[in-house]
């Protein structure tokens, strides 16, 4: 009896006389354990991606007098690839339930690997432009699918961490560091074309982990692709850059922009009346019904369009303004990477205390003056003070790409995860190549000249500009909910 009892009171089952006692099953193994390959695979993808957006800023001005143009005219090389990557985003939710995870996610690493190949073999910037969109093709699904697969393996309750160690390793962290400093090392050392080669073995080391760690997801019964769609959302996405191309040009062709600009507006609306009237669209502008949903997109637009170009602008100052050599340049971009680092390990409990409306709210404002303060530097700046404000900067960027890409996840089931991977996604990629054109667009109209000392007065003044493209985009979360804690935090950069 009093075994019995003991045994009631601690909840422990009671071994009948002349039996074994059964021997404790052994805990069930994490989710994140479970596919740590994966995690590494994914990690990966995204350090080609996270190394070739940032390696290739510390050498445009080398890029530029290889190909004989003007380090703006650059711009063109960095805006097809980021504008790729968003008009071909959307189709990976549909690819991958028609053909299965592996296998898209292999083929994106192959045409990226491909494309990279040809971007250092390109001589002209036609053809490197063309290798570049080839880039895009393939990243296009890298990141979107990467997202959507970790979303299905890991449980709600280790997938932050998962992404953590993903962000860590792939996007904002390590391949955020060595970029700028690897770029333009190669540049003053070596050639810029390996800039791109240096994704070939990355390529091929990714392709074996895909055969062996990434789970094959489908659907047997797979609805029809929204070509429709696709194309008009490419048309406008497509006829907005050229406007702005055409605008950055000069000579007055405002026919030419006002032409492309209609195009836009009217394939744009074509497709919003294209989507009411399609059981699958492409985009499924019904997940905009959400507050959340698309206050995280709004907001990354007019966030991203003021700092996507922030250090394209840097290194042309510090390069061609104050004449510094790419490593030392490219040197200035690594405290950027490191305060995101810092501030990432504490974003999950500034949320949780603060919420989504007022940390955005707040930390947009800040981020917005922190911009504008970089016109405060001049050609005998010291070294110390640019590397402080750069590595606050990146801090309060790094919250704010961290909170905003997980405010999209927020009150969404997870059944809508990858329809809401893909629109974060191309919301990200499109609001970027904006952002690099817009801010090229204005230090070009800016420049007085092409002399060296021309380009501090034109970075003053559009960072000042920019900073209040940036700051309008505290009014967009504003229009968030007062109880928005977070939730799951599906996400990070």
């Amino acid at each position: 009896m009093p075994e019995n009892l003991a045994a009631t009171e601690t909840n422990l089952p009671v071994t009948p006389p002349g039996e074994e006692a059964a021997v404790p099953a052994p805990p069930t193994e994490s989710s994140q354990d479970r596919y740590r390959g994966l995690i590494w695979l994914v990690a990966a993808a995204f350090f080609m991606q996270a190394l070739d957006s940032t390696i290739v800023n510390t050498a445009v001005p080398a890029m530029a007098e290889a190909l004989n143009v003007t380090p703006l005219g650059m711009r063109t090389a960095l805006t097809s690839y980021v504008l790729t990557l968003a008009i071909f985003i959307p189709a990976s939710p549909w690819l991958c339930d028609r053909f299965g995870t592996r296998r898209i996610f292999a083929a994106a690493i192959a045409t990226f690997t491909i494309g990279s190949l040809l971007c250092g073999l390109a001589q002209t910037l036609p053809q490197l432009v063309a290798a570049r969109v080839l880039q895009g093709l393939g990243g296009a699904a890298l990141m979107p699918v990467g997202r959507y697969v970790l979303v299905r393996s890991i449980d709600k309750r280790e997938f932050v961490r998962a992404m953590s160690t993903v962000a860590t390793v792939g996007c904002s962290r390590v391949g955020s560091v060595l970029g700028p400093l690897l770029g333009g090392a190669l540049a003053q050392y070596t050639s810029w074309r390996l800039i791109f080669l240096i994704n070939v073995p990355v390529g091929v080391v990714g392709m074996w982990m895909n055969r062996r760690d990434m789970p094959d997801y489908r659907l047997d019964d797979v609805h029809p692709f929204d070509l429709m769609g696709f194309l008009l959302f490419a048309a406008a996405s497509a006829m907005l850059l050229t406007a702005a191309e055409v605008a950055s040009g000069g000579g007055g062709q405002w026919m030419r922009i006002a032409i492309y600009g209609v195009l836009a507006i009217v394939f744009g609306a074509t497709y919003v009346w294209h989507s009411r009237r399609t059981d699958h669209p492409v985009a499924d502008l019904n997940l905009l019904r959400v507050r959340s949903v698309w206050v995280s997109l709004a907001g990354n637009l007019f966030t991203r369009l003021g700092v996507s170009g922030m250090f394209l602008l840097l290194v042309l100052f510090l390069q061609v303004g104050c004449g510094w050599s790419p490593l030392m340049a490219g040197l200035m971009m690594v405290p950027q990477a490191l305060g995101s680092i810092t501030a990432k390990w504490g974003i999950n409990r500034l949320l949780q205390r603060f919420g989504y409306r007022r940390l955005l709210f707040t930390n947009t404002l800040i981020v917005g003056a922190l911009l504008g303060s970089f016109a405060l530097l001049g050609k005998g700046s010291p070294m110390w003070v640019i590397a402080l404000m750069v590595y606050v900067y990146g801090g309060f960027m790094g919250m704010q790409y961290t909170a905003m890409n997980t405010l999209i996840y927020n009150d969404l089931d997870v059944k809508f995860a990858s329809q809401a991977s893909s629109m974060a996604s191309t919301a990200q990629y499109l609001s970027m190549s904006f952002g690099i054109a817009l801010a090229s667009l204005l230090m070009e109209a800016l420049l007085q000249g092409h002399a060296h000392d021309d380009y501090i007065p034109a970075f003053r003044w559009t960072v000042l500009l920019l900073a209040i493209v940036t700051a309008t985009a505290s009014w967009v979360f504003s229009c968030l909910k007062n109880e928005s804690p977070m939730r799951s935090g599906r996400a990070a950069e």
